[in-house]
């Protein structure tokens, strides 16, 4: 039996573009494919100001991020993984994919997939784990039918 999500999404941005709960579902069980666990995701679509705030708070940085994680509880009794939280920033994510390129769809993709790697353990301070945690999102993204965001 394949392992199920239970995605939680909520805007309080829906300015410039902003993906449909269906399209972070496929997105996230696609990050998730690995995974034989049932999986609880929440996925927050904020604005400048809530992404600057809590950019400042946990990380030291005074200024919007494209995607913040928030590790959850774990797994519950009942075999549910909580997983955890994604904080997406609206106005970041589209700036960035004008400046970049890229259409937003792909770009939104990107940022999801990559939050979810986050919440699963992969990182980027180092270089090694940068190249391992990059490798993964252009694969997944690949399957997505997306190309690679690195070039």
């Amino acid at each position: 039996m394949a392992a199920k999500l239970e995605l939680d999404v909520t805007y309080a941005a829906r300015r410039p573009w902003v993906p449909r709960r269906a399209q972070f579902t496929l997105w996230a069980e696609a990050a998730l494919s690995d995974s034989a666990s049932s999986n609880a995701l929440s996925v927050h679509v904020v604005g400048a100001v809530r992404s600057r705030s809590l950019n400042a708070h946990y990380r030291h940085k005074d200024k919007p991020t494209n995607v913040l994680s928030f590790s959850g509880a774990g797994t519950s009794p009942d075999g549910l993984n909580y997983l955890g939280e994604l904080v997406i920033c609206a106005s970041v994510v589209a700036q960035e994919a004008r400046v970049q390129g890229k259409s937003p769809e792909s770009h939104w993709a990107h940022m999801t997939v990559h939050g979810v790697l986050h919440l699963l353990g992969f990182d980027h301070e180092q270089r090694a784990e940068a190249r391992k945690m990059a490798a993964r999102e252009v694969q997944i993204l690949d399957r997505l039918g997306f190309s690679d965001p690195y070039v």
